[in-house]
Formats: structure tokens, sequence, C-alpha cells
């Protein structure tokens, strides 16, 4: 198995341009995947610098419903349009963000996206979806939703709202889904930015698959933009690094981590945590 970074917030050792955003190339035995395709046609420019060559790409998934994940959702599609794109049914909401002036912005995907004819619509009661909540394209790819709110969200999710019928209320993310990647013995979770949390996620993940994941792909969107760490924010990072400690699984972020909450967390998890900038490839070979 082989998982490249194609976007990332920051730029690696590759030489691949970055952007705020996130698309990760995975290739199996038999699949070719994207997971994301950032906020452009960057990941084009990078996969094509790396040497790889999206053309062959069978299989999108979306991890939820936002333009620094979706944003090449149509430039993918006019390079490749036999490739099937999964996007949670709730993905096309109309969402936004709030900065800190009280400025609103639309940050949910563009429209035209839901005209793909390559689209494969998931969620826990689309056609294919099992009772168990789990989505299985085959045996090495399969995907799932409904994460729950069991333990708290990061208090970044504040800022980022949908618009209903009752106006402006905060996301609550039931359009997030996640990627689960399996190759012999191997499980591997792929999630965007964990909005609900990394260790909701890991709760889900347990629940479906009856184990920890060997290891985890994902985002942690603990990042303020503004630098400023309440002390609640801080002991929320300091326990989810302490909890996912606890496991045998390792983690690799980046994205909406956030420099300060990626710092605190490595001093707890060491070499059991990496960050993973824009054309980075991870290394699993240590987990055999």
């Amino acid at each position: 198995m082989r998982i490249i970074s194609l976007t990332e917030n920051t730029e690696g050792s590759a030489g691949c341009q970055a952007e705020h955003g996130l698309c990760f190339y995975i290739e199996t035995v038999s699949h070719k995947v994207l997971m994301d395709t950032g906020q452009s046609d960057l990941f084009l420019r990078n996969a094509k610098k790396l040497g790889i060559d999206l053309t062959e790409v069978d299989t999108v998934v979306l991890s939820h419903g936002h333009y620094d994940h979706g944003g090449g959702l149509l430039s993918f599609a006019r390079v490749n349009p036999s490739a099937r794109i999964y996007v949670h049914r709730d993905a096309f909401g109309a969402f936004y963000s709030r900065g800190s002036g009280g400025e609103i912005r639309y940050i949910g995907l563009d429209p035209e996206v839901k005209s793909l004819p390559s689209l494969v619509i998931t969620g826990e009661k689309a056609e294919g979806a099992e009772e168990e909540g789990i989505y299985r394209i085959d045996e090495e790819l399969s995907i799932f939703s409904g994460i729950g709110n069991r333990r708290p969200l990061p208090s970044a999710n504040d800022r980022i709202l949908a618009e209903t019928e009752e106006g402006m209320v905060r996301d609550d993310f039931s359009h997030e889904q996640c990627l689960v990647v399996t190759e012999d013995t191997r499980s591997v979770l792929l999630s965007g930015c964990a909005h609900h949390g990394i260790l909701n996620v890991m709760d889900r993940y347990r629940e479906l698959y009856h184990q920890d994941p060997d290891a985890v792909v994902s985002g942690f969107h603990m990042n303020k933009k503004d630098g400023l760490y309440t002390g609640d924010d801080l002991c929320m990072i300091i326990e989810t690094a302490l909890e996912l400690k606890k496991t045998k699984t390792f983690f690799y972020t980046g994205h909406c981590t956030g420099t300060e909450p990626f710092r605190a967390m490595k001093k707890i998890m060491g070499d059991q945590l990496s960050y993973v900038h824009s054309g980075d490839e991870i290394c699993l070979e240590r987990q055999n």
C-alpha cells in the first residue's frame, strides 16, 4: 500500500506546492484512490511532478462537503470522467465559516459537483449501505459515517455554520465520512479533518470493525487561526494525545491540526505521531 499527500498546507521535501487543503493518493493491490482533492487543481500539478497518473484512479472519496477538500472535484472529473466519486448525501448543504470579525463566507462545494455523472451517494440510508453502518465498496475499501459526539468536539468547529430553513446554525457535520483501506491484515483509516474529534472517529471505527486501525491519516481540526488557545483547548489537546498514545495505532496528520497542537501532541506521542507535508509519502513499513 502506498499513501502520498498530493495537497497539504505546507511544502515538504518533494518540492510540491502547498495550499490550504487536503488530498491523498492511495495505491493498493486492486485500486488507485483519491481521498479528497484539495481546494483547486493543485493536486493535479503535484501528481504530475511526482509521476502519478491520475487518469488511472478508479475511486474518489470525499471526506466532507467543504471547498478545501472538494474544490478540485470538477477539475478531476474533466481529467478522469470514469472514476466513481463517493460523496455523503448531506455534503451538498450550504456551509459557511465565520471570521474573527464576524464576516461570513461560503465554504461549501460548487453546486456543479452534484451533477457529475460518476457520483455515488453514500450515508447510512444510501443505497448500498449496510445496516451496521458500513458502505463497502469491496474487500479493500469501505466507508463509514454516523460518527456521533459522545466525546467533546474540537472548539475550532464553533466558527463553522450550516444554512437551514431556521437560519444559520452550527454545522453538525453529518456529512463527514471516513475511508478504511484494508490490505492483507493491515487496516488504514483516513479522515479529512475529523470534525467530530479524532477520539469520536476512533470510537466509531472500533464500534464497526471491533479493533483499532493500524494507522490513521487525518487532520485533527485543532488549529486556531488567531493562535489563541484557551486552557480548555490545551487540556483537550493533551487529553486527546494521552488517549491516542494508549493505542498501538500510528497517526499521520497535518492540514487543520495546527502547529501548536501538533507540537504539544508530539511531545506526548513521540514516534507514534508524524506530520505529513505536501508531496510526502507515508512510510507504513515500520508497522509490519
